[in-house]
Parts: C-alpha cells; structure tokens; sequence
C-alpha cells in the first residue's frame, strides 16, 4: 500500500505550505505558498542569513521593498526545488487599497523577472477583500495570475471568479477554530464546517463552469485534508504532509464534481452585505489582515537592524 500522501496526489496537486527548503526537498510538492508569517519564520533559519542581509543592503530605506526582495529571494530558492509554482503575497496592510495592490504585485513580478523567473512560475497573493478582488481582476487581464487568499466565504468565492482570479485559497483551519471556539464542540469528518465551506465553493465553480483553481488551505488535522481529497489543491504544512506520507492506510477521493447552486454575481453592495451577515467570515477576514500586518512589521525590524 502507498502512503496517503502519494494517494493524495493521484487526483490533488499537493502545494508545501511552507518556506523550509529541506521539508519542501523532502516531501516533493508541484507548487509552495508563502506569507508574511512563514517568511518570518524563514527568517529566523541560518540558512536564509545571507539573503536577509542582501535584501537590507539593496533597499536602502525602504524597508516595504526590503520586504519583497526578501520574499522574492526566498520565492527564487524554493523554485530551485518544485516542478511549479511559488505563491508571494502582497504586504497586507495593503488590503483595502486596490492600485496600491496593483502597484505592489508588479513590482513583486518585477523582481522575479529581473532575477531570471518568468511571471508563469509565480502567483500573486492577496487578501480577498473587495478592493484585492478589484487589483487581481485587472492583473489577470495584464498577464499576472493571482491567489486570492484569507477567504472565508461563499461571497469572496463567488467573486473571485467571476473577476477570474486564477485561485483562491478558502482557510479550512481558521473556519474550523471559529466554529469550534462559538458553539463549544468539536468538529469531525464531512461535519467540519471548513471542510464544507470548501466542498461548497468546489461544487459552484464545476457547476457553473469556473476555471478558478480552489485551493484549500490552513489545515488543522489529517482528517480536515482526507474529506477533501480530490480538491483541485491542497496547500499543506510539513508536518501535516508528514503524516500523509508516514500513513498507509487507504485513501479514497471524497470530492467530486457534483450539483452545485446557480450562480452568484455580486456588486460591491451584495458583496459587502454577505459579508457583513457571516459574522466568522468578518471577523476571520479582519483578524487574518491584522495578523499578518504584524508578522510583516516583525520582518520589517528584522531587516532594519541588518542594515
């Protein structure tokens, strides 16, 4: 018997949450993600030293670009090991500030391409606010592909594709922790409310034939992973992935095309609305932004005190 892990890549594109180079080099994903708080952590490994130094030095005092030389440095080493795609995320605090977005992905793709890799290798992620929604609508149409990431609801999912982002990135885990934490129990199997959120965007896209990938993510246990194998990807942490690999059990596809709703297009308006009426999809949303401002302010004084 195989391991769940190669089970799961039967019939998923399994995606390294992740910016450790060894777990990626290890556990062979097509394609890996990264944020403000994993390159942070990233940060703090030997290995990734000199490359903080090289990103102080060349931004000067600009510790926003800073940032993104390190982030697109660190893009670059783990491209080095995956067949696909990196995911780089545009600065959070830019969340409810469309051209600011737009001007910060180009200049994201600018670096890559400046270091040799082409923009086909690299998604732009950005939060999936209303204003991101609007910035990766009009990269799409320039040729940069985008990973619309802190989704927590139909609304954000319902449109993400109709601006045809390319991906989305609904967070299982986070879902789950809100629920878990509101109704004071616990959740297994298809009963897990991130899980169905996911299943639920999953069946509308193929229903009303969306070519956005979804892409689940932020994932707190193995059994989270399992009811949505077949997912068009999974993004996974190294020790969830090592799990996979180390378990031998059977692993079926849970997840198929199937009947899925009408579809949904939603104004600025509708889409504010439904999210204001999902009171975990408003505070996850929010929460999410805050977090990961402060992880990119801590990357910010890091890289201040290198230069």
């Amino acid at each position: 018997m195989t391991s769940k892990l190669d089970q799961l890549k039967q019939f998923t594109t399994v995606v390294a949450d992740t910016g450790d180079l060894d777990a990626i080099s290890r556990l062979k994903p097509v394609d890996a993600t990264t944020n403000p708080s994993l390159l942070l952590k990233a940060a703090a490994l030997p290995r990734y030293s000199e490359l903080l130094d090289a990103a102080a030095r060349d931004a000067a005092s600009d510790l926003g670009l800073a940032c993104d030389r390190f982030g697109v440095a660190v893009g670059q080493e783990i491209l080095k090991v995956i067949p696909g795609r990196i995911s780089t995320e545009v600065d959070a605090r830019l969340s409810f500030d469309t051209q600011a977005t737009l001007q910060r992905a180009e200049r994201i793709i600018g670096l890559y391409e400046q270091s040799g890799i082409g923009r086909e290798r690299v998604l732009i992620k950005i939060a999936a606010t209303w204003e991101g929604i609007r910035a990766a609508e009009q990269l799409e149409k320039a040729g940069i592909q985008t990973n619309l990431t802190l989704l927590f609801s139909f609304a954000q999912a319902a449109a993400c594709a109709d601006a045809g982002v390319f991906l989305i990135s609904p967070f299982v885990g986070r879902i789950y922790d809100w629920y878990k934490k509101a109704e004071g129990r616990d959740f297994t199997g298809a009963e897990d409310p991130g899980v169905q959120s996911v299943a639920r965007i999953y069946q509308y896209y193929k229903a009303n034939g969306y070519q956005t990938v979804v892409m689940g993510a932020s994932f707190r246990n193995t059994g989270q992973i399992e009811q949505l194998a077949g997912c068009d990807r999974l993004t996974i942490s190294p020790e969830l992935l090592q799990k996979l690999a180390e378990d031998q059990g059977e692993l079926p596809r849970t997840l198929n095309p199937g009947a899925g709703e009408p579809r949904q297009i939603l104004d600025e308006s509708r889409f504010r609305w439904a999210l204001n009426e999902d009171a975990m999809a408003t505070e996850k949303l929010a929460e999410g932004i805050r977090l990961f401002a402060r992880d990119q302010e801590k990357l910010e004084a890091l890289l201040a005190a290198r230069r």
